[in-house]
């Protein structure tokens, strides 16, 4: 992929997932894996900065003799993915109209 996947997006992907599910930064990792090529290793500072911020919080549950930590998505971070959603939205939508004015000429 040739575009760059700054904080925001990968933000933006974390908190939408979230909104779904309560999950583990693995599962996490390997959903936005399946669409976006970052390493794993960009995940989990993510999360660290989400949490820092209130955007997330964390719970453990017990997993095959260890804890497992989950991430939960906050009111907060529901009021930054809405916020997120509507500006991609007007971001997705200027870009679509250079692409078609281009391919219309």
């Amino acid at each position: 992929m040739l575009f760059q996947y700054g904080n925001q997006v990968l933000d933006f992907c974390v908190l939408a997932i979230l909104d779904n599910n309560d999950s583990y930064g693995y599962e996490i990792t390997q959903k936005i894996l399946q669409t976006i090529d970052i390493s794993e290793s960009t995940m989990y500072p993510v999360l660290r900065r989400l949490k820092k911020y209130n955007h997330l919080e964390t719970y453990d549950v017990p997993y095959q003799g260890r804890n497992r930590r989950y991430y939960r998505i906050t009111d907060s971070g529901k009021e930054l993915l809405k916020e997120y959603k509507e500006d991609w939205n007007v971001y997705k939508s200027k870009i679509d109209y250079i692409i078609e004015e281009e391919n219309n000429e």
